[in-house]
């Protein structure tokens, strides 16, 4: 897969303690890679992480994106060839509370990474993740595509337009002029499901919180659409893109945004989420009365377009495939209690990306 490109290479992944950093994590050892972590600190329990073992990772390292020292001393001793970039501060709601954090974290967090990569002459090319919500959301019902204006009504949301602008500049500034340096490309993802994630305020993880504890799910906003997509699909994504960016010219078209999200029959509601979850897992919700709350988008879409066509890339899993592999992980875990989750893990990789190959996708062959 993916070319052989990931087989023995010294690949670093920030925030691999994280929901999707764990998850490439996973697959990049699967590939043969040589996987280094860095975070800065041990997610609580239970994780997807934790499921792991510390024999995954070549190495795992605690530090802060946002030390310059740290991530200069890290990118010498471990000499990647590809570094995912996707520590952050992951919650909108949070960028409430924490603002500044929230900022610091996401855009100086993501200039750091570059400039150590540039200080240290490291050949490494760089893909830094951001997110849907960097677009300036003004509740289109097409898709947004790359070339949109980059916004943020919240500060999470704006953290993240910022982090885009911040690769832009370093990438231009310095990696295109440099021969010794790599290429340098970010990935938009939709609004991504899977097994694993535990992250308070999320509508998938609360849901679970509220099954384990035979209550109903409080939903705020049941009729907001977004483009939900498996972990999975959006994680080959980024695989695709580095596997093609490596090898580019300087002067690529691929260095550059990406997005990548679900078909367009996976932009559904939250309350089609719920109710699809339900069917895999019975329980109870509840929409509360209106109250004052942080802002939230009603609508929100995701155009593949680009790398549909210059990657070759399509998502794999449906949106009812989506839901009820993700449920199944869960109840695998929490209700049946049947274990052995890093072996389920494979099963569920190993399923998607059979199911890549029988779709004739370029990067599974």
């Amino acid at each position: 897969m993916f070319g052989d490109f990931y087989g023995d290479e010294s690949i670093l992944v920030t925030g691999h303690t994280g929901f999707k950093g764990a998850w490439l994590s996973l697959w990049l050892r699967e590939l043969g890679a040589r996987v280094h972590g860095f975070s800065i600190g041990t997610v609580g329990r239970p994780s997807f992480y934790e499921t792991l073992g510390k024999k995954l990772f070549e190495s795992d390292a605690r530090g802060d994106v946002r030390d310059l020292g740290a991530l200069k001393k890290l990118i010498r001793r471990t000499k990647p060839r590809m570094i995912f970039h996707l520590a952050a501060q992951p919650l909108v709601r949070r960028s409430y509370q924490e603002p500044l954090e929230t900022l610091t974290t996401n855009a100086l967090g993501t200039a750091n990474v570059l400039e150590a990569v540039r200080l240290t002459g490291c050949a490494a090319s760089i893909i830094v993740v951001t997110t849907d919500k960097c677009y300036e959301n003004r509740n289109l019902k097409r898709g947004y595509r790359e070339a949109d204006p980059l916004g943020g009504h919240d500060v999470y949301s704006a953290s993240k337009a910022a982090a885009e602008v911040v690769a832009h500049s370093w990438r231009r500034s310095f990696f295109e002029t440099d021969p010794g340096l790599g290429r340098v490309a970010t990935a938009r993802g939709g609004n991504v499901i899977g097994g694993g994630d535990y992250a308070v305020d999320r509508i998938v993880p609360d849901f679970v919180r509220a099954l384990m504890q035979g209550q109903a799910l409080e939903i705020r906003n049941p009729a907001a659409t977004r483009p939900w997509q498996h972990v999975l699909d959006c994680l080959s994504g980024y695989l695709a893109l580095g596997a093609r960016l490596v090898s580019e010219p300087k002067n690529t078209d691929l260095a550059a945004a990406f997005n990548f999200g679900p078909k367009a029959s996976s932009h559904r509601t939250v309350r089609d989420l719920i109710e699809s979850a339900l069917r895999t897992w019975p329980g109870k919700w509840k929409s509360p009365k209106r109250s004052a709350g942080p802002h939230e988008a009603k609508l929100l879409h995701l155009s593949t377009r680009k790398a549909s066509t210059m990657l070759d890339w399509e998502p794999v899993w449906s949106f009812e495939n989506t839901v009820d592999q993700t449920m199944s992980w869960y109840r695998r875990r929490h209700s049946d209690k049947t274990g052995r989750m890093m072996e389920y893990s494979r099963q569920q990789l190993s399923a998607y990306t059979e199911q890549a190959r029988k779709a004739g996708l370029a990067w599974a062959k």
